[in-house]
């Protein structure tokens, strides 16, 4: 039975929904309703006054439709809308508009014309508990506040991932919920010119970036599991980020990272799982020397490099993290001097000092050295013999007697004899 609130339902009748009405009674009463498995879903939308909730019967109604109002649509988990193959299955204009329990598929193949779930532009939308699947863009938040899009499962197409479009796309929006949604076999999730949204308890798989932030200042990012994507995190001129206990996994493109932070201030890098990625973290010097990216007790395990800084040395604070089973545990390239960045309280599986005191804390610090491994850092073009015994061999000769003085990487001033964290 199809439900439209009191206040929802037309003063005056539309011909054209009672005769959808007519056309539904005369297939029932002739026992022909699958022949009209299909039925429009905008005359429904256009009837409806503003504030109603619509709760469809189950059953797959045509797309594309828009919504320009402030409405409820509820499918109560079994209703379908197929735009076969058009435009946006769903486009919705208005404040208040909430979408629930609908299963939505079979968009457009335009990039640039962003071919969508659902493409949304509104304050105060709900978008939640819906199945978006078969359709290039999944959910498209164009100048959208005050949001909440959560427990959705979205799904682009099973092609190339740089074909696919994007799982999450906002632009132009801020002060957002983005929550407890299941994203994989997309593009990215890229937050553009959108500051102050929050990103947390999201699971993201088989993408090419996992959250892609660009002008996205003031985000939180927060308890999300990422896992089997190119790059997990990547941010670009996103200042005051917080990114903090996610769980990143198995992020092995060749020039991906858990974490890459690119012109970025003021970041704070806390308490996140970085296990068996190319790099662990990536991020250049701060812009403002003032502005630190801050690294706290983050677990960094089985990765290619565990932390790679680049460019002008400094602007860096890493405190009580733990480095384990990285094949290089950091690795640093630029200019200025190494002791301009801080660590301490750390964990190296590296470090071979003594606590005789029992505070936790070894009793000399942990100095960091390039020996051999200077050839590589230095020629781009030897860093595929890196790891090899004829370099493997020069680095140990070179710790018996060094043929030059070797090179500081970073000295951690109180190195911690235990890890603060183990991998679950």
């Amino acid at each position: 039975m199809i439900q439209i609130h009191a206040t929802g339902w037309p003063q005056r009748q539309n011909p054209g929904l009672m005769n959808l009405v007519r056309l539904v009674l005369f297939a029932c009463l002739n026992g022909a309703l699958p022949a009209l498995a299909a039925l429009p879903l905008q005359p429904w939308l256009d009837t409806a006054l503003p504030g109603a909730s619509i709760r469809l019967p189950p059953g797959v109604y045509q797309g594309p439709a828009v919504i320009t109002k402030p409405l409820t649509l509820d499918g109560d988990g079994q209703v379908v809308i197929d735009a076969g193959g058009k435009g946006t299955v769903l486009t919705v204009k208005a404040d208040r508009v909430i979408l629930r329990g609908l299963t939505l598929r079979g968009s457009g193949d335009s990039h640039d014309q962003l071919d969508s779930g659902i493409m949304a532009e509104g304050s105060e939308l709900l978008i939640e508990n819906n199945v978006i699947e078969d359709v290039l863009f999944g959910i498209s938040l164009h100048r959208t506040t005050d949001s909440v899009v959560r427990g959705n499962r979205i799904r682009s197409r099973p092609v190339d991932s740089a074909d696919r479009g994007d799982g999450l796309r906002l632009w132009y929006s801020s002060g957002n919920r983005i929550e407890n949604n299941d994203i994989a076999q997309i593009r990215d999730v890229t937050v553009t010119n959108s500051p102050r949204n929050r990103f947390t308890g999201n699971t993201i798989r088989d993408s090419r970036r996992a959250f892609n932030f660009l002008f996205a200042h003031r985000s939180l990012v927060d308890r999300n599991h990422l896992e089997q994507n190119s790059t997990g995190i990547i941010a670009l001129n996103s200042d005051g980020l917080i990114i903090r206990n996610n769980r990143i996994l198995h992020a092995m493109d060749a020039s991906g990272a858990g974490i890459a932070l690119k012109e970025t201030s003021a970041a704070l890098v806390i308490g996140n799982e970085i296990v068996h990625c190319a790099h662990g973290i990536m991020a250049d010097s701060p812009m403002n020397p003032l502005n630190r990216i801050v690294f706290i007790d983050n677990f960094v395990a089985h990765n290619i490099t565990g932390v790679y800084f680049y460019g002008a040395k400094g602007g860096h604070i890493a405190i009580g993290n733990t480095f384990r089973s990285n094949l290089w545990p950091v690795t640093i390239i630029g200019d200025g001097d190494p002791l301009d960045d801080t660590w301490t309280g750390n964990y190296w599986d590296g470090y071979e000092g003594f606590d005789q005191d029992q505070d936790g804390f070894g009793d000399r610090p942990y100095d960091l050295l390039a020996y051999a491994d200077r050839i590589w850092l230095e020629t781009p073009a030897a860093r595929f013999f890196r790891n090899s015994p004829v370099l493997e061999l020069l680095d140990f000769l070179e710790r018996l007697a060094p043929f030059s003085a070797p090179s500081l990487i970073l000295r951690d001033t109180a190195p911690r004899m235990k890890p603060t964290r183990t991998y679950n």
